[in-house]
């Protein structure tokens, strides 16, 4: 919190109720961030581990409670924040800290009834947002089908641009190659902006030498992207069908997003209720009733001939070991959902495809938004904010809304800070991968990556 006040900025008063995964998620990184934090929840021991590792205030209760929220300091509080288990506490929540207290409030909500109302909900509530992890991450699965050759792929620019990460693999084109003499003999129209090797991050300039077994994160518009991994020996074989272990919410979102982009879904799923359910919900899957984990089942429904396999059985070592299992019998694209972070460094040595965490998808989301909120300076705010190599940089979207120091200079001539690139600016719909001569104009989307944290305002970017 030293940091913050040294740079003069207010720390924003957040409530946070409900203490799970993603609570302690967004405990972690807000408190990191300089906020003045309290916890609520009716479990004292969730609360209590909280409570010991970082320096915030915990009261269990009833979130929703008239009597606890008072306690909680809802009467000076910037933001509520409910990421209980229950959408209907949540939404209560809130609606209760926007009747009470003078603050923002954010609801996370993973019915799909309540999803498919969300915008009539936000409005009629008065919410600020909200969030549903299940369809983030299905959304997040999505864009790496699209792109299969990749380990991971998120969205600027409302879609027109993303960041895409992949490993370059043994006798590779790329190997030994400098970035600049990449962009001039490979591609142009993709801009390396983070290379990870042996756990070190680096943001590379055009001096940098890239190397099999790096992981480099690129960013390029769609079309940009699909061509360069074709000039780098990495086609995208499409996705013709998947096979989905698991039926819960998040196998719902996905199914009906793939089937929506004409993708055959077979999904798997334990339980004869949820399957009867996922029938009528998804006409168009095909849905098989037994145990996802059960080898001889999968061989029936032929893993080895998938084209993609996408393991979502709530469980993170089923998880694994399906997506492990995957990988040595068949050469489908594989997509792991891993709900806890507790093993992230042994998780990223196997060898089980892409990898996606859903509480940081919802926590990046808020830290976004409450980056925005906290801004001081109005020309610009946080649209978007991705957290890549487990934290150690960042991709931060601002929307440049007037005239600033930044804008009007040629980039060249900004004074910039080190380990910060200037990535990508979209400018009324033109994504321009810029050079030494562009320059940030008021109107501009500006991404920027960096190993800095915290930054609130495009002008952060300067020295």
């Amino acid at each position: 919190m030293a940091k913050d006040r040294k740079q003069g900025k207010r720390g924003l008063n957040i409530i946070i109720v409900g203490c799970g995964k993603v609570g302690a998620s967004l405990t972690e990184q807000l408190y990191r961030e300089g906020h003045d934090i309290t916890l609520v929840d009716r479990s004292s021991e969730r609360l209590q581990v909280l409570t010991d590792m970082y320096d915030v205030m915990g009261i269990v209760g009833n979130g929703a409670s008239y009597k606890i929220q008072r306690e909680a300091g809802i009467d000076n509080a910037d933001l509520m924040i409910a990421v209980t288990d229950s959408d209907e506490l949540n939404l209560l929540c809130c609606t209760v800290a926007k009747r009470v207290g003078d603050c923002a409030a954010i609801a996370r909500v993973r019915t799909p009834d309540y999803s498919d109302e969300a915008s009539y909900l936000k409005e009629k509530l008065g919410l600020a947002m909200i969030i549903n992890p299940e369809m983030e991450a299905a959304n997040e699965i999505t864009h790496v089908f699209s792109l299969p050759a990749a380990l991971g792929v998120n969205s600027f620019a409302h879609g027109q641009a993303q960041m895409i990460r992949f490993k370059i693999p043994e006798n590779n084109r790329l190997d030994g190659q400098k970035v600049m003499t990449m962009a001039r003999n490979i591609s142009g129209d993709v801009l390396v902006c983070a290379v990870e090797r042996e756990k070190q991050v680096f943001i590379p300039d055009g001096n940098f030498e890239l190397h099999q077994g790096d992981v480099v994160s690129f960013i390029a518009t769609s079309k940009a992207a699909k061509e360069f991994f074709e000039r780098i020996g990495m086609p995208n074989k499409p996705v013709h069908n998947t096979m989905i272990i698991g039926g819960g919410k998040a196998a719902y979102y996905l199914g009906k997003m793939l089937i929506d982009m004409g993708i055959e879904v077979k999904i798997i799923e334990i339980d004869r209720k949820r399957c009867r359910e996922l029938s009528e919900l998804l006409p168009q899957a095909t849905i098989i009733n037994g145990d996802g984990t059960d080898e001889e089942l999968l061989n029936e429904e032929e893993i080895a001939y998938v084209d993609s396999l996408v393991p979502l059985t709530g469980i993170d070592e089923e998880n694994v070991l399906l997506a492990l299992h995957a990988r040595e019998v068949s050469d489908a694209k594989v997509i792991t959902k891993v709900n806890r972070n507790a093993f992230h460094n042994l998780i990223d040595k196997l060898d089980i495809g892409s990898v996606i965490y859903p509480k940081y998808i919802t926590a990046e989301a808020i830290v976004a938004y409450v980056r925005a909120k906290q801004a001081s300076v109005d020309s610009s705010n946080v649209e978007t904010i991705y957290h890549m190599f487990d934290s150690r940089a960042e991709a931060i979207e601002f929307n440049v809304s007037a005239k600033s120091r930044v804008t009007d200079v040629p980039l060249k001539d900004l004074n910039t800070k080190d380990n910060l690139l200037i990535a990508c600016i979209n400018r009324s719909g033109k994504i321009i991968i810029p050079g030494g001569m562009d320059s940030i104009q008021a109107g501009d989307t500006v991404v920027i990556v960096t190993t800095h944290t915290g930054f609130q305002n495009i002008e952060d970017i300067l020295r």
